[in-house]
């Protein structure tokens, strides 16, 4: 096992203006499973490719325990990676691919064929050990793939968008075999993905990426509760934060006919700029008497909820404010149908505040 540090890992790809990685400062710890998300593009399946040695880094440096690995080749890294696309060998027996490795650093055949077994048995894969990786379904060459890396007992797992070609129902039972999995073994894990729902709910603690920079580190229920800035805010959760614009006056902040009350001390905070954003999530809203007027274009009836779509209503006056696109989970039962206009409450404790100047968190 290994703590894993990224200490200002820089990399910028040649004929490229900007670092696809820039100043990357990132500490995981022994046996974490820290999980790297952000929209394509971001930096964060390049950032796995400097730890794993397949892209250089041109300034900084990368540790993996207390080991300097920046300019270590990747076979001695003592790391593991599962990729997007398996990487099987099509000609080779599941056992064959899962002991490949062992076989070529020649560890002898009993203790070969005893750890590809122990692999399997975690996996559920021993009744496929004799067949060939086309014989099996996308979710089974995604355990060989894993069992491949297990077998070498790394120091690290990385796992690149290993769930991207799998459908939807297989993606979520194979998530949390992978959760448990790594809980089980108790190796240091870093996991790429774009879906910021796995990345909710695998990760220990939850890395945001954006245009290679890195956002915000937390704990998922932290991102979710406090993110610390816009983009984070609208990033995770899904359905996403409604993130609405509104006039400073005094007392809080203009919607429509409605003024949010937010505190003196925030306002304090935004002195000199016109306007602030106000987060909302979804289930913060309710049906009420006094509230931001929307009106309502898809209803959606989920049993257990009700989904309003909506647009601000009241903003025609205003040039510099757009009405924004409204998504509240309400009750279900709660007025509100397609085409009519209601009102949204929300408690002022559970609205987050933003600066549209450094897009910054106030509240």
């Amino acid at each position: 096992m290994a703590t894993v540090k990224f200490q200002g890992a820089t990399r910028i790809y040649p004929g490229s203006d900007h670092p696809a990685v820039d100043k990357l400062d990132l500490e995981i710890g022994d046996g974490e499973f820290m999980v790297l998300v952000g929209p394509s593009g971001c930096g964060k399946s390049t950032s796995l490719r400097m730890l794993a040695g397949l892209e250089e880094v041109n300034e900084g440096n990368i540790f993996i325990g207390e080991r300097d690995v920046t300019d270590l080749p990747p076979k001695d890294r003592d790391i593991a990676m599962v990729f997007q696309n398996y990487a099987l060998y099509p000609h080779m027996t599941v056992a064959d691919n899962m002991g490949f490795a062992l076989k070529m650093q020649n560890v002898p055949k009993a203790e070969r064929e005893q750890r590809v077994m122990e692999a399997a048995k975690l996996l559920g894969l021993e009744e496929y050990l004799s067949r060939k990786p086309k014989a099996l379904s996308g979710g089974q060459r995604q355990r060989v793939a894993m069992g491949r890396a297990i077998v070498r007992q790394p120091q690290v797992f990385l796992m690149d968008e290993p769930l991207s070609n799998l459908d939807a129902k297989l993606r979520v039972s194979t998530r949390t075999q992978i959760a448990a999995l790594q809980t089980r073994l108790g190796v240091t894990t870093v996991y790429v993905t774009h879906d910021q729902v796995e990345a909710m709910t695998m990760g220990h603690r939850v890395a945001v990426m954006k245009d290679g920079l890195l956002q915000q580190v937390d704990s998922p229920l932290t991102l979710y509760h406090q993110p610390a800035n816009l983009f984070v805010a609208g990033f995770i959760g899904s359905p996403a934060m409604n993130l609405l614009t509104g006039r400073i006056v005094e007392g809080g902040v203009q919607m429509g006919d409605y003024v949010v009350p937010v505190s003196r001390e925030v306002l304090e905070k935004a002195k000199g700029e016109e306007t602030l954003t106000l987060g909302i999530r979804p289930e913060t809203f309710s049906v009420a008497d006094k509230g931001i007027a929307v009106d309502v274009s898809v209803v959606e009836e989920l049993g257990s909820d009700t989904y309003l779509y909506a647009t601000q209503s009241g903003l025609a006056d205003d040039e510099k404010l757009k009405a924004a696109q409204i998504v509240a989970r309400v009750a279900t039962g709660s007025p509100g149908r397609q085409g009519g206009a209601v009102r949204l409450g929300v408690d002022p404790e559970k609205i987050h505040i933003f600066s549209n100047e450094s897009q910054l968190r106030l509240s």
